[in-house]
C-alpha cells in the first residue's frame, strides 16, 4: 500500500498537477492540505474520473484538506480536533480507507513569532497531540500525513542558521513534534533516511528549488502496527519542477498491512455519529 501527502497550493489552479501525479504515483491514499476552494469548489468530479473517492473540508481562499481513496470512498470519521467547538479553519480531517485510519493534518504557520498567531499553532499543536494519543491508544492501524509546518531537526532545513526565529523552526514547535513522535509514532521519512536531507518544500522565490534551498515541513507518522510494515518512503520531487507546480513535493510511504488489523479500522470506523448542527462527525468507540 502506497499513502502520499501533498500540499497542493490550490487545489484548482494546480489541479493539472494533481492530476498527473495521482496517474504517475498512484497511490492507494492520498492526503491534500491548503485546497483554497469552497466546499463546493472542490474538483470531485475530474479526481474522480481520476479514478479516486474523495472526502474534503474546504475554504474559499485559505486552508482545506481532503483525502483520497484510489478505487474507494473514504469512510469520515472525523472533520476537526477535538478540543474547540468553534475551530472553524479547514486543518484536519479523518477517514478510514483500505483498512486504515488516516488523519490528514494542515499545521498552522504561526509567523510572526512570538505573538497570538504562535501561540495558536502551539495550541493547535496541544490538541492534535491529545488526540494522536487517543489514536495510539485505540490499537488502530493509523498514519498521520500532512503538512506539519515544523522542521524537527537541523537536518531538516538548509540553512538552520537563517531559521531560528521563525515559527516553523523555533525550539517550542520542535519540541511539540518531538513529543508528539515520542507518543510512539514513526517518522517514516526520517526512519527511511537517517542521515540524508530530505526536503518536501521549496520557495518560489531567489530559485530555491535550483539550489535545493529546501525544508522537510510535510511529514507521514505511522502507528506501531503501520510502522512494523514500512518498506520505504521518499519524495517525489520531480514534481516540484513541473509547470505551475506547488512549493510541494509530494512525500509517501509504502507500507505492508496486516489483514487482521484492516478489520478492526473498518468496524471502529463505522461507529460513528455526526452533530447535525456542526457537521463534525467523530468516532464514538474505540477500544
Amino acid at each position: 500500500m502506497k499513502i502520499a501527502t501533498f500540499n497542493v497550493n490550490g487545489v484548482n489552479g494546480r489541479l493539472p498537477v494533481l492530476l498527473r501525479w495521482l496517474d504517475e504515483a498512484r497511490p492507494d491514499i492520498a492526503c491534500l492540505q491548503e485546497l483554497k476552494a469552497a466546499p463546493d469548489r472542490f474538483p470531485a468530479g475530474p479526481v474522480r474520473d481520476a479514478g479516486y473517492g474523495a472526502i474534503w473540508r474546504g475554504e474559499k481562499r485559505w486552508n482545506g484538506v481532503a483525502i483520497l481513496g484510489r478505487g474507494v470512498d473514504p469512510i469520515e470519521t472525523r472533520r476537526s480536533l477535538p478540543g474547540d467547538a468553534d475551530d472553524a479553519p479547514s486543518r484536519y480531517i479523518e477517514a478510514a480507507v483500505r483498512g486504515v485510519l488516516v488523519g490528514c493534518v494542515y499545521l498552522p504557520n504561526g509567523n510572526p513569532a512570538p505573538g497570538p498567531k504562535f501561540d495558536a499553532k502551539l495550541q493547535w499543536f496541544d490538541r492534535l497531540a491529545a488526540h494522536a494519543r487517543t489514536l495510539l491508544d485505540s490499537g488502530a492501524p493509523v498514519v498521520l500525513a500532512g503538512d506539519f509546518n515544523v522542521m524537527p531537526t537541523d537536518l531538516d532545513v538548509y540553512k538552520p542558521e537563517r531559521w531560528v526565529d521563525d515559527a516553523l523552526f523555533r525550539p517550542e514547535v520542535r519540541d511539540a513534534f518531538r513529543r508528539l513522535v515520542d507518543q510512539g509514532w514513526t517518522d517514516a521519512l526520517r526512519a527511511a533516511h537517517p542521515d540524508a536531507r530530505v526536503y518536501t518544500f521549496w520557495d518560489y522565490v531567489r530559485n530555491a528549488f535550483g539550489r535545493d534551498a529546501g525544508l522537510r515541513i510535510d511529514h507521514l507518522l505511522l502507528a506501531p502496527s503501520v510502522a512494523a510494515g514500512l518498506l520505504a518512503a521518499g519524495v517525489d520531487r520531480e514534481v516540484r519542477g513541473w509547470e505551475t507546480a506547488s512549493d510541494h513535493a509530494p512525500a509517501w510511504v509504502e507500507l505492508t498491512i496486516a489483514t487482521g488489523a484492516g478489520r478492526g479500522a473498518r468496524r471502529r470506523a463505522g461507529k460513528k455519529q455526526v452533530d447535525q448542527r456542526s457537521g463534525v462527525s467523530s468516532v464514538i468507540s474505540l477500544p
